[in-house]
């Protein structure tokens, strides 16, 4: 990635959050304010690492005040000596006042659009990210989970899913840019933003998620978003999306987080029903992406990107999203059978089941981008409407 001298907008903010998370950090420490003293200090830690990772990957010059801020940091936090730690406390403030001088050195930065801003975040998946956790937590609480407490939770997510799609972004401009007009024309593909604008922005919203839910919400929360996020990032974008026909398989369990997300911030752990959740959008998330991937099958062959139809064709990839529909509409009946949800999540889980596996099965009857595109955008509305029956039963 090639290295900007001047970091953007993103990363300045980022900078500029951590300077006030350490300085409230340091006056609660000093005032004795001892009770929220921990938890005020480790919200500096975020854009802390999200200021380390992207000295390492595009500012080179910010490396070595990023990482000495967070050596003081650390220092800090491991001296429990009063008077020492306080004093390591404001060695670490101003190792991080040192930092955002550097990020800030430089002069002004061009911002870039804000549509392009907004569509590094994808919306429309996020979208149905946003429906999949706000069902989980009013899974969890049995009803509604308090008006505020879902509008933070759905910031806090929104902020993660929108940080690991900008990733997304800087990770797969190369192909991208071959994959047809649909992804050619990207902010970062296409050349209207730098890649180092997307991973600055991308950090900075993943940072500002995780500092938000465990600042408002609950420390599990936000470990999950976060977690989700990485494994999207790393895990799927990074390693299995370019190494073989499975790679959805596996990946699609970044996609199944949310429903934890919402059933944590709804009751502060995670229990059954919220593990039927998860596994139901992950055994959900094959059949899905293949019925895409027959879609875009010479988009796929054009960018290189193994994806089933590309390896396995088109006739084997029917059979899979065949079996995996069945596969999936017979285990949404398992919640059910074991007492987790009620009647009115199981007739959803049987009408709209049922209708999914007669489109998965016209796909075998011939070659048909119709019949794909069709089971395509239903899989997404059957998503949506299983979990909004998930919800209203457990709000019975």
């Amino acid at each position: 990635m090639r290295t900007d001298a001047r970091p953007g907008i993103a990363l300045r903010l980022t900078a500029l959050a951590a300077v006030v998370s350490s300085l409230v950090a340091v006056v609660s420490g000093a005032t004795g304010w001892t009770s929220a003293h921990r938890v005020v200090a480790a919200l500096a830690l975020p854009p802390l690492l999200a200021l380390v990772v992207a000295s390492v990957v595009a500012h080179r010059r910010l490396l070595a005040p990023s990482l000495a801020a967070l050596a003081l940091f650390g220092t800090a936090a491991a001296i429990t000596a009063p008077g020492l730690h306080l004093a390591s406390a404001a060695l670490a403030l101003a190792g991080t006042c040192g930092l955002a001088a550097a990020c800030l050195r430089g002069g002004a930065v061009e911002r870039g659009r804000f549509r392009d801003y907004l569509t590094l975040t994808k919306p429309r998946i996020m979208s149905l990210l946003l429906v999949t956790g706000a069902c989980g937590m009013v899974v969890g609480a049995h009803g509604w989970p308090g008006t505020a407490r879902l509008a933070v939770t759905m910031v806090g997510l929104a902020l993660a899913c929108g940080g690991a799609s900008a990733l997304n972004h800087v990770l797969d401009r190369d192909i991208d840019r071959l994959m047809g007009s649909r992804t050619a024309g990207r902010p970062v593909a296409a050349g209207r933003l730098a890649p180092s604008r997307a991973l600055e922005f991308g950090l900075a919203l993943s940072a500002c998620s995780f500092t938000l839910l465990a600042s408002t919400v609950n420390l599990l929360t936000a470990t999950l978003a976060l977690a989700g996020n990485l494994f999207y990032v790393v895990v799927y974008t990074g390693y299995l999306k370019r190494r073989g026909p499975q790679n959805i398989v596996l990946g699609g369990a970044a996609g199944a987080v949310p429903p934890l997300v919402g059933y944590a911030a709804a009751t502060g752990n995670l229990a059954l029903p919220a593990l039927w959740l998860f596994l139901i959008v992950f055994l959900w998330t094959p059949p899905h992406f293949w019925a895409l991937a027959l879609l875009l099958r010479e988009h796929y062959a054009a960018a290189k990107v193994p994806m089933l139809p590309v390896v396995r064709g088109e006739r084997a990839t029917v059979r899979r999203i065949v079996v995996y529909t069945l596969a999936l509409v017979c285990f949404t009946v398992v919640p059910f059978a074991l007492g987790a949800f009620g009647a009115v999540y199981l007739a959803c889980a049987l009408v709209l089941g049922c209708l999914f596996v007669v489109l998965a099965l016209r796909l075998g009857q011939g070659e048909d981008r119709g019949r794909a595109a069709l089971a395509f955008h239903y899989s997404l509305l059957y998503l949506a409407l299983l979990f909004v029956g998930a919800a209203v039963d457990a709000a019975l």
